[in-house]
């Protein structure tokens, strides 16, 4: 795998050198392919017609499920933890159809995230199911790194959610179908189907 990594990105540059514009976008399509091709392995199922960007990082990725028409930026990181500081965990990631992911998301489970089709999320949005321990003092004095991971519940995000720019999803929380949570928004709680919401903590401020 080193060794195709290595041809790769000796190709790259000598296109760079070599190929005029219109040719490297479409040595770059045909690069992003192939990459698609190798990640499809990584994961337990993706369906038709993905399309993946590369510089993506994905662990336990035999715990994720990806649906068809999955579109993936480059940065992005999806990870399952099936053990941690000892701890075991039987988690599961599950994308449905046509949902698209923009650069430098994180998604990260030790219990189970769904996300349903047509999700739309804009760049850097983070969604997790599990928090470095709970919120009390005999924690709070233990090193983040050493506390034990807790789960407080699935996280859903409905058919046709639209997360925008730098939203954070915290555990247990169930984003209804159609919404749309806005920029730099925290999810702590449940919001309703077609609905708008903002800020922090994330209040809905009007309903279809």
């Amino acid at each position: 795998m080193r060794i195709v990594n290595k041809i790769i990105a000796l190709f790259s540059e000598l296109s760079c050198i070599f190929c005029p514009p219109k040719m490297l976008v479409h040595l770059n399509h045909l690069y992003n392919k192939l990459y698609t091709e190798r990640m499809k392995k990584v994961f337990a199922s993706v369906g038709d017609n993905a399309y993946i960007m590369s510089n993506i990082y994905v662990r336990g990725g035999q715990k994720i499920i990806i649906g068809n028409n999955f579109y993936c930026y480059w940065g992005v990181r999806i990870e399952t933890y099936s053990c941690h500081n000892g701890m075991k965990f039987n988690p599961q990631i599950i994308i449905g159809n046509n949902v698209s992911i923009n650069p430098d998301c994180h998604i990260g489970a030790i219990n189970r995230i769904e996300i349903h089709d047509g999700v739309l999320m804009a760049s850097r949005v983070f969604i997790t199911d599990h928090f470095h321990g709970k919120i009390n003092r005999e924690e709070l004095l233990v090193s983040p790194q050493k506390r034990i991971l807790f789960a407080k519940g699935t996280v859903i995000i409905k058919k046709n959610a639209w997360l925008g720019e730098g939203v954070a999803v915290m555990p247990g929380v169930t984003i209804g179908e159609n919404s749309v949570i806005g920029a730099n928004a925290v999810v702590t709680k449940d919001i309703p189907d077609n609905s708008i919401a903002v800020g922090i903590p994330a209040k809905v401020i009007k309903q279809f």
